[in-house]
């Protein structure tokens, strides 16, 4: 049976590892069909949907983990056999080296190395990022206005508060758990958008794209992987 989606984590069973703030985070998502996608996805999991969709994100931020640094990440959403809702990310685009191979090797998680920065005027905040490594010279160019303070829909909490992610690591398929705090969301408006990541990724949107989101961030903690298939 599927686990309902609160934004409220569930109690992370010890032991809790790492612990990463994750900051100043923008959210676009685009519908997609789940079929079209089902092959992407490891055993023991399949595309998640809310009222027949699936969905694909693009999610810049700043993470702050042993020092401060860029990401952007293309991420599907995901279930298990155990009734588990979570993140399948594509790519993830990070601006230290260093974390690529560690986490890529270590967690299964498809790290690549991207020269990346953000820069933030008032409330106007751009992402820029050019992929070194794999596939060198994909861009994602994304500026944002941020509005006022919002409450998340019932779809944006379903998008948003996933208390962990899939992983294929040594042949076989792991569940990475986490928990933070609910979301504070304010409204996001597009001033710009130029993207390569995610028509690299395989993904196709089916529909148009949903409203923007933007967060100052959250602590997050994460638990030991345990195996799903």
């Amino acid at each position: 049976m599927a686990e309902l989606v609160t934004p409220e984590a569930p109690i992370l069973r010890w032991p809790r590892l790492l612990g990463q703030n994750w900051l100043n985070l923008s959210f676009l998502h685009w519908a997609v069909e789940p079929d079209s996608i089902a092959h992407l996805y490891p055993p023991g999991t399949e595309p998640d949907t809310f009222e027949g969709s699936s969905f694909v994100g693009v999610v810049p931020f700043q993470m702050s983990l042993f020092g401060a640094f860029l990401e952007t990440n293309i991420r599907l959403y995901s279930i298990d056999d155990a009734g588990r809702h979570g993140v399948l990310f594509r790519s993830l685009e990070a601006a230290r080296l260093a974390v690529v191979p560690v986490i890529r090797i270590g967690r299964g998680v498809p790290y690549t190395w991207a020269k990346m920065r953000m820069t933030r005027s008032g409330e106007r905040i751009t992402y820029h990022s050019v992929r070194r490594w794999p596939r060198r010279g994909l861009r994602s160019l994304l500026t944002i206005t941020v509005g006022d303070v919002v409450e998340p829909t019932p779809l944006e909490i379903w998008l948003t508060a996933r208390w962990g992610a899939h992983t294929r690591k040594g042949g076989r398929t792991w569940w990475v758990p986490n928990e933070h705090g609910p979301w504070p969301f304010r409204a996001a408006e597009i001033v710009e958008l130029s993207d390569d990541l995610l028509g690299a990724s395989g993904v196709r949107p089916a529909g148009e794209r949903l409203r923007a989101l933007y967060s100052p961030g959250v602590r997050t903690r994460f638990g030991r992987a345990c195996l799903v298939q």
